[in-house]
């Protein structure tokens, strides 16, 4: 009997696998030869140097741009916001003053105060214009839009009531005071605060260094190195043209981009202490005088009815307190030196800057003296002779507020000038940067490419 042989089932077909795995086995297996290995060697040059001029083109971009913000934007807009300032003090003082002289010198004092008016006015516009969303700036702005009307209708009341004798126009004026101390010149200030805080952010950002890109060189030229090395040890080659070509072209970006850089930081930071500091000391001293004498003004028109706590007349108190800010009330040594006027001084670079600020800090002097005959001259009654020590013309304190303020003025110019000259500096030194980075680090990774690829050849 005969046996029917059975059929055992066929083992199944190992399953297929995954095209990517394969090619990764491929690849893997490639990279085990030396043109494989070459191959990879390239590939990761040229990115390198790729990364690398795209690093330092965006971050010098970045830096370029803030470096422009500080000069064209930010700066401007501080001084701006100093000027608006500066025009709300003028005009209180001049509205004081023209009040004080009556109906003499009136058309230049209202010209005056007109003038002061309208340039607040027009650089609230302009500020508004510029304002960001994100600062305190705009708030500031908007406050100052609905109180400067206010203001003004007070002032002309005061006029109004003045012309007419009645002394009701005292009142409106030191109400109108009020207003510009308790409402007006915060918001300035604020408003000047805001342009500040924004020019200190520009400026913190155009002298941050690259600190990715410079990484990023590093890598790029010592990879190129470990490269050539490589090279040498299997070829007995000393130079390989393409990586040659590709690491000189690195090495310049990245010395481009760290004396670039730095010159820029060096330019920007004088800008900044021997401009954009002294700018701001030299401001605030003008902003002190005109208060200082807005309060010697209204010393006279108050005539004692408003008293600080301790029984002293306001508006006196605020003028020695305005003073002992400007010039530390007359002393000499440490205080005088942490006064405005003092800290002008030492912020100063060169006699041209000097030379104005000791001409105002002189004028501060005969200005207290003056002041002080006029303080006596109104104790012991007689008015009028203090009047005229105060709003007359030669020999009074109006006259050595006058001088204080040329001196300040002529200071400011100087110090703007040198605040450009370095900005101008600072700014150029980043010039061209961003795309000669750009271009070069392209010449380093063709470079790099044709270099592994002379290699390559010697294998076909």
């Amino acid at each position: 009997m005969s046996s029917v042989p059975t059929s055992s089932a066929a083992p199944p077909a190992p399953a297929r696998r995954p095209a990517w795995a394969e090619g990764l086995d491929e690849l893997r297996a490639a990279a085990t030869t030396e043109p494989g290995r070459l191959r990879v060697i390239g590939a990761v040059l040229a990115l390198l140097v790729l990364v690398f001029g795209a690093a330092a083109a965006w971050q010098v971009a970045d830096r370029a741009a803030a470096a422009e913000d500080v000069v064209e934007r930010s700066q401007p807009l501080t001084a701006d916001a100093a000027s608006i300032y500066r025009s709300l003090a003028d005009a209180d003082t001049t509205a004081a003053g023209g009040f004080l002289a009556g109906g003499k010198g009136d058309a230049a004092t209202r010209q005056r105060y007109g003038k002061d008016i309208a340039t607040a006015a027009e650089l609230l516009t302009k500020a508004a214009q510029s304002a960001r969303g994100s600062d305190g700036a705009g708030e500031q702005i908007a406050r100052l839009n609905r109180q400067l009307p206010q203001y003004t209708g007070l002032v002309e009341t005061a006029r109004a009531n003045n012309r007419q004798g009645l002394p009701l126009g005292g009142a409106y004026l030191r109400y109108a005071n009020e207003r510009m101390r308790t409402e007006l010149l915060p918001a300035a200030r604020a408003l000047y605060e805001a342009e500040t805080d924004r020019l200190a952010a520009d400026y913190a950002d155009a002298k941050a260094w690259p600190w990715a890109a410079l990484v990023a060189g590093v890598l790029a030229v010592a990879a190129l190195g470990w490269a050539q090395r490589r090279h040498y040890r299997r070829t007995n080659r000393v130079f390989n043209r393409g990586l040659v070509a590709a690491t000189a072209a690195s090495v310049a970006v990245l010395l481009w981009l760290v004396v670039g850089h730095a010159v820029a930081r060096a330019e920007l930071t004088a800008s900044y202490e021997h401009g954009a500091r002294s700018l701001r000391v030299l401001n605030e001293a003008r902003i002190d005088a005109l208060q200082a004498r807005g309060d010697e003004n209204l010393t006279l028109v108050a005539r004692g009815a408003v008293l600080t706590d301790d029984q002293q007349d306001f508006y006196e108190a605020g003028f020695r307190s305005r003073m002992t800010d400007l010039a530390g009330a007359g002393e000499r040594g440490p205080a005088a030196a942490r006064s405005r006027l003092g800290s002008a001084l030492a912020l100063a670079d060169d006699e041209a800057g000097r030379a104005p600020v000791r001409a105002a800090l002189a004028s501060v002097r005969q200005w207290q003296v003056r002041h002080a005959e006029a303080r006596a001259a109104d104790e012991k009654g007689d008015y009028e002779r203090a009047l005229a020590k105060v709003v007359g013309g030669a020999g009074s304190t109006g006259e050595s507020c006058d001088r204080v303020a040329s001196g300040l003025s002529r200071a400011l110019v100087h110090e703007q000038a040198e605040f450009r000259t370095a900005a101008d500096a600072g700014r150029g030194a980043l010039g061209g940067l961003p795309e000669g980075a750009g271009a070069l680090t392209l010449v380093g990774a063709l470079g790099a490419v044709l270099g592994i690829g002379r290699r390559l050849a010697e294998y076909r």
